[in-house]
């Protein structure tokens, strides 16, 4: 019996020493879950040798927050954080554009923002996007997950072959004397494309978008006639066009399937012609009117004078009884020096006066 006894309190010690090693192996690969699933979530995402970005959660809920933290960006530059949906293959159309934030990098190149959880206009897989606004281009996605918010499986790309930019993008061709003037200012974005894909890329639709400042692009389609053949490159040179009187700093994009390929900066110049037609304007506008108030000024002036003249003629016709106006002719008017009266003579005066003399008239006069 004693026998018996110690068996089963050895047995009983192996159980319970099984148990608390199970409870332990538990409890250990709990621990190593976590901090694999909080190393997963707090993970930096990289870039060949550029920018990191790291989220505080991997999932949370609509009304919720997380933390972005950043490294390696470039110094003082503008960052956004969006959430989008669709792992952003339909690019911004397809995140939170109006939960996201805005964040200034330090000297270092760093950033800690927090960004609240909002449901993305497309279904999950999810990520939370991280990209420059001005300057040189930077992106970085960091997978996340938004609670509650529906998860489908990502659209098959529609597009034939898988397009790659193979140099750096340029913009060819000059403005105009009409461009001095206002007119839209075009140019053609010149690219290198090569398809890395087993399929030929066939009438490739590109999307081209010309953004200002920090607003978004605006995109217009693009259709490049002929044929990337798999492992071949081509050279695709598409339009690029602005607004009219459009000047300053404009960054021009090209997008394949869902994805920017390139983007260009582009410097546009003020048409300064514009500006010198308004200053000739604002000069000979008050000119012209000035002159046609003189033409009024010169018309009315006449009558004023003649109006004046008459008044002044009646007076003196008044007071004289008769004035000499000044447009008589000089046979018309009255002698100015009148001639002095001559004194009579003695021997006229004595002698009796002669009667007058008739004379002679002419033949049948009366």
């Amino acid at each position: 019996m004693a026998v018996r006894r110690r068996r089963r309190t050895k047995g009983t010690r192996r159980g319970g020493a099984a148990v608390v090693l199970g409870a332990l192996a538990v409890l250990l690969l709990t621990i190593i879950t976590g901090t694999t699933t909080t190393a997963a979530a707090e993970a930096a995402v990289r870039t060949d040798g550029g920018p990191t970005v790291r989220l505080s959660k991997e999932e949370a809920g609509k009304g919720g927050s997380i933390t972005v933290t950043g490294r390696g960006w470039r110094p003082k530059a503008l960052l956004t954080l969006l959430i989008c949906g669709q792992n952003m293959i339909g690019g911004t159309n397809s995140c939170a554009n109006g939960d996201g934030r805005a964040v200034t990098t330090d000297a270092n190149g760093a950033f800690h923002k927090s960004l609240p959880v909002a449901e993305p206009p497309k279904p999950c897989p999810c990520v939370v996007h991280v990209s420059t606004v001005t300057g040189a281009a930077a992106a970085v996605d960091a997978a996340f997950q938004v609670a509650g918010h529906p998860v489908a499986p990502l659209p098959k790309e529609s597009t034939g072959g898988r397009l790659a930019v193979l140099s750096p993008p340029r913009l060819t061709g000059s403005s105009g004397l009409l461009t001095w003037f206002g007119a839209p200012p075009q140019r053609e974005l010149t690219v290198t494309i090569g398809n890395l894909g087993p399929t030929p890329a066939k009438d490739p639709v590109f999307h081209v978008g010309t953004s200002h400042g920090v607003f978004a692009p605006q995109w217009e389609e693009r259709q490049w006639r002929g044929t990337v053949l798999a492992g071949r490159k081509a050279e695709v040179r598409l339009p690029v066009e602005l607004a009219a009187g459009a000047h300053g700093d404009y960054l021009v994009s090209l997008k394949y399937g869902g994805k920017v390929l390139a983007e260009q900066p582009w410097g546009v110049a003020r048409p300064w012609g514009v500006t010198l037609f308004w200053g000739l304007l604002c000069l000979v506008v008050p000119m012209a009117v000035f002159r046609v108030g003189m033409a009024i000024v010169n018309r009315v002036r006449p009558n004023r004078r003649a109006a004046g003249g008459a008044g002044h003629g009646a007076a003196a016709r008044t007071a004289g009884g008769s004035a000499a106006l000044p447009w008589f002719t000089p046979d018309a008017a009255p002698s100015a020096t009148p001639s002095p009266p001559s004194t009579p003579s003695p021997s006229s005066a004595a002698s009796p006066p002669s009667t007058p003399t008739e004379r002679p008239t002419s033949k049948g006069s009366a």
